[in-house]
């Protein structure tokens, strides 16, 4: 891959999001994925950018594992494997011109789903009091005092339980509501974004929101969900020839740039003002999924 150094500068900061989206805000690396599949050939860039996914969601779950809430894991996965084979299928028959085309569009869908539902869609209220109760919350909430002062010093703090009540917002408590066939849509839907695009984060964000997760419990959930996910990915992408030794050299480089990305991201995890920056991402999103369809 013949790389200028202005490109391989914008690879590095797509990179750094990476991490920062994965302990910090969840699906903020749509934007990555627009600047790889800008910068590298669409299809192959697909390739490159999932090894720095699990790396990501390595970092993701060491800070945030006590917080998932595995009862949605598993009502999710049978529904995601099926999105997968059927994206693996999608890119058996597809070019690059193809790809780059169905990433900016699932880009685009999104960005759109998600200004809809914001906006008073189906279940909109609800991930607007679930988004905003996630913001009001402390972040803290559930995590013992481990020094006495009523500080437990962040959201890298765990209790060495699952996700408990304190990390799901009421009226989901128990978990996602919406049963088994809002669990098969989403999964469907994430397991073939992710496949084709690595673009599954919107698609699950959406579902996690949709069920009153609170910022903790919602990062726990999502960093365990893609890093097995991410991780069972790996043989489909091999056997279509996306991940090769050429990719994997780039990946050595830009990996070390995911680790800065991701301890910023711990760090500003509760600072953040969440609502102004998925805007930011929002719009990100729908410039790089027009760049892509209009190149």
């Amino acid at each position: 891959m013949d790389i200028t150094w202005w490109g391989f500068a914008a690879l590095a900061l797509a990179a750094a999001l990476v991490g920062f989206s994965k302990t910090a805000v969840s699906g903020a690396n749509t934007v990555s994925l627009a600047v790889f599949a800008a910068v590298l050939p669409a299809r192959g860039s697909t390739g490159v950018l999932l090894p720095l996914l699990i790396a990501g969601d390595v970092l993701a779950v060491l800070t945030y594992r006590r917080h998932a809430h595995w009862p949605t894991l598993w009502r999710l996965f049978p529904a995601v494997a099926a999105g997968v084979v059927v994206g693996t299928v999608f890119l058996l028959r597809a070019d690059d011109e193809a790809v780059r085309t169905s990433i900016g569009a699932i880009l685009l869908l999104m960005a759109g789903v998600t200004l809809w539902r914001r906006r008073g869609g189906p279940d909109g209220a609800k991930d607007s009091e679930a988004a905003t109760e996630t913001e009001a919350a402390p972040d803290t909430d559930g995590a013992p005092d481990t020094d006495g002062t009523g500080d437990t010093g962040g959201a890298a703090v765990t209790d060495g339980r699952d996700a408990t009540d304190g990390d799901i917002a009421r009226p989901g408590r128990r978990g996602p509501s919406g049963g088994r066939l809002k669990a098969r849509s989403y999964g469907v839907l994430g397991g073939f974004t992710t496949m084709v695009a690595n673009a599954g984060g919107p698609v699950m964000s959406m579902y996690l929101l949709s069920a009153g997760f609170r910022k903790l419990g919602f990062l726990g959930t999502s960093a365990w969900f893609f890093l097995i996910v991410n991780t069972s990915k790996v043989p489909f992408s091999v056997g279509l020839g996306l991940i090769d030794a050429h990719s994997l050299l780039l990946d050595a480089a830009l990996v070390l740039f995911v680790l800065p990305g991701a301890y910023a991201g711990k760090v500003c995890v509760n600072r953040i003002d969440q609502r102004l920056f998925e805007r930011l991402v929002i719009g990100a999103t729908v410039l790089g999924g027009l760049q892509l369809l209009l190149r």
